[in-house]
């Protein structure tokens, strides 16, 4: 997975990193890994902090869904330039506005796409919590709550306008429990 990370960010990195000027070319290799390093940084401090379904969200809706992780990741690979290749805050957030919104982009959109096996949604969050989701089913999660049977109303995710729904019409309160699991 951080392979093929990587080799997003190269592919979005020309003019952004490898032809800017304000990039000595011998940190540029060090201006890609700190963008990779970013990226899943803010991944896994979304997932550390609750925000399961945001992640979730970003990576069932191809990256549009979700773009206040893309813009937390833009604003983190900023100050990591800042902070470790020496750019102003102008240059960092210029480059990082041309690389993170891309790369992130890409990245849920072919962890999206059945077609392409270049990103495993399962690897992912295995990577990303430290190997913790190794036994969870991460596409069946994908599946309910990023969309799935529990979005009622078909509008991308699951919200109180999801759960009237669910608990509306005939059938006890049971049977809708029931129901959700079937």
């Amino acid at each position: 997975m951080l392979d093929n990370l990587m080799n997003l960010i190269r592919q979005n990195s020309g003019n952004a990193i490898l032809n800017n000027n304000a990039i000595p070319n011998e940190r540029n290799e060090q201006a890609v890994q700190t963008a990779g390093t970013s990226i899943i940084s803010t991944l896994q401090n979304a997932l550390a902090g609750g925000r399961i379904s945001e992640v979730l969200n970003f990576f069932k809706g191809g990256g549009a869904t979700s773009q206040d992780i893309v813009k937390e990741a833009t604003d983190n690979y900023a100050n990591d330039l800042q902070r470790n290749v020496g750019l102003d805050e102008t240059a960092a957030q210029d480059a990082a506005s041309r690389v993170v919104p891309a790369t992130m982009d890409q990245l849920a959109s072919k962890t999206a796409d059945p077609s392409d096996s270049s990103f495993n949604i399962q690897d992912i969050f295995n990577k990303l919590s430290g190997g913790k989701t190794g036994r969870m089913d991460v596409q069946a999660l994908l599946n309910k709550f990023g969309g799935g049977k529990f979005d009622k109303d078909r509008d991308g995710d699951v919200d109180l306008q999801d759960l009237k729904t669910m608990f509306s019409g005939g059938g006890g309160i049971m049977d809708k429990v029931k129901g959700m699991f079937d």
